[in-house]
């Protein structure tokens, strides 16, 4: 199966003072200069840890610990998500798109959705070949459930490519943003024409601090660990969607049942609201990829956080 990969959940959104900006959540002072990292804090029941300070985490990037330099404790931000939809030919099939929809709406009747500031959006993309914007970032429900309707199957699938892409749009419009981001897939988990491997989409988006979440609509055959399952391709695929989930932060849920996709996406939206942020200096100059270990003292509990980040050479080196 899979290695469990230590990760975290970060999310994005809408509009507030600099200095409310600077007091909830740390910001990148550059590409190189400070990163940014959200952390998840469970106990060994799989409760929130709440109430740690930054005295209790320890942070090693390649395997050296990094001092802490800023701290924030979340237990009830704001979310802001992209609903990234499959619209690959094979979607159509055990109706798999009809199931994706209504795993979207489970999500959203987790948000708070308003007209303030302070609660959280939610915008609709889908992909087969390209992606596709149905939707901007928006509080408004009836307009994200008119772009539901409008999702249909068509052709192929590029999912890994449509990942990259999406995380990198959300990230573009997280500058300065005290909300929490992620994108979050609703795919039956058949790739079939991407260019991007799954391990260069998860660098994409851990580099960007862009967790994502997959939710994979399986029929009963299909779903690993039921009585009804039958191992093949689908139980593979499954590892390397975990896979990439884990290592920008965020998780795999395969469901089969609407009671499954609804326990996903409360899981998906308390886990973004429960954070940690915190933020350490780069460790110089050169470019590259820089794992990333996120712990706590704490001997019971365990941590979700990004892998790692992509280190840009510093203007001048």
């Amino acid at each position: 199966m899979l290695a469990g990969v230590v990760s975290a959940a970060v999310l994005m959104t809408g509009a507030a003072s600099a200095q409310q900006q600077q007091s909830s959540r740390p910001v990148f002072k550059s590409a190189v200069d400070l990163v940014s990292v959200a952390a998840v804090v469970r106990d060994k029941r799989g409760r929130f840890v709440k109430g740690l300070q930054k005295e209790d985490f320890i942070v090693e990037e390649n395997g050296r610990r990094r001092e802490i330099e800023q701290f924030q404790a979340e237990d009830d931000a704001p979310a802001r998500v992209a609903l990234l939809f499959d619209v690959s030919g094979s979607m159509r099939v055990a109706a798999h798109i009809e199931e994706a929809r209504q795993a979207a709406r489970q999500v959203l009747a987790s948000l708070r959705l308003s007209e303030s500031p302070k609660d959280d959006e939610a915008a609709v993309f889908s992909f087969d070949m390209n992606l596709q914007s149905l939707q901007p970032f928006t509080a408004d429900a009836g307009a994200i459930e008119s772009a539901l309707a409008r999702v249909a199957p068509y052709g192929q699938t590029s999912l890994y490519d449509a990942i990259g892409q999406t995380a990198r749009q959300v990230a573009d419009t997280a500058a300065g943003d005290t909300h929490r981001r992620a994108v979050i897939v609703l795919t039956d988990g058949i790739d079939t024409s991407s260019e991007m491997t799954p391990e260069q989409v998860a660098a994409t988006a851990a580099a960007i601090d862009v967790p994502v979440y997959v939710i994979a609509v399986v029929s009963p055959l299909d779903h690993a660990g039921t009585s009804e399952a039958v191992d093949g391709p689908a139980s593979q695929r499954e590892g390397v969607l975990r896979t990439l989930a884990q290592w920008t932060g965020g998780d795999l849920f395969v469901t089969s049942a609407p009671a499954q996709q609804s326990l996903a996406a409360r899981q998906i939206i308390d886990e973004l609201r429960h954070q940690y942020v915190l933020a350490f200096g780069s460790s110089g100059p050169g470019a590259g990829w820089r794992s990333l270990n996120v712990r706590v003292k704490e001997k019971d509990a365990t941590v979700r956080a990004r892998s790692g980040y992509a280190s840009a050479p510093r203007i001048g080196s």
